[in-house]
């Protein structure tokens, strides 16, 4: 009877060390898969935001490019700082010319476009949590890289533009998109 119950007291103990093995096997396996999961979602968010950063700047770019001229710009005030959010250009369209507006709203955290031809407003950056455009003449300040400020979109040259753009993954901000900027500068414009 003594070397049944030793038997049987060695098969629960062989038993309790696989079960005690096989569940940290099963925990490190789900660890891991929980890890990549995370990762690879994260490694997507990130490409697939700085592609749209790159698409909506090449637009942006193009745009300003070729406008005749800047109409009007608008600033707003989020959280104690003063910002422009807003551009009118005036583009060719045709024989004639149009409006065209890139506008960021901070609570849509969206910069659209509206052309005045079609009056569609269409989304071109989403997830942007920040964004600053600073119109400025041409003529640089002396012993520097900078370029004067405007006093009027009738003396505006140059369009800088700023963002931050930043996603979630699983309800936490996980991928923030370093900050795009670029200076454009009117071709069309004369003096």
């Amino acid at each position: 009877m003594s070397t049944s119950r030793n038997a049987s007291g060695f098969l629960l103990a062989e038993a309790l060390v696989a079960i005690g093995i096989t569940s940290l096997l099963v925990l490190a396996i789900c660890a891991f898969t929980m890890f990549s999961g995370h990762s690879f979602a994260a490694l997507f968010n990130y490409v697939d935001l700085d592609d749209a950063n790159r698409i909506c700047m090449d637009q942006l770019s193009r745009d300003v490019r070729q406008a005749n001229y800047v109409d009007s710009f608008s600033t707003i005030s989020v959280s104690g700082q003063v910002i422009t959010n807003k551009v009118v250009l005036d583009v060719p369209n045709g024989a004639g010319s149009a409006k065209l507006s890139y506008e960021w709203l901070p609570g849509t955290r969206a910069l659209t476009r509206t052309s005045s031809s079609d009056n569609i407003a269409k989304v071109v950056l989403h997830d942007c949590d920040r964004l600053n455009f600073d119109v400025r003449q041409r003529n640089p300040v002396g012993g520097s890289y900078d370029v004067y400020p405007v006093a009027t979109p009738g003396t505006a040259k140059v369009v800088d533009v700023s963002w931050l753009c930043s996603r979630t993954i699983f309800g936490r901000k996980e991928n923030t998109e370093s900050v795009q900027t670029a200076r454009i500068v009117i071709r069309k414009q004369g003096t």
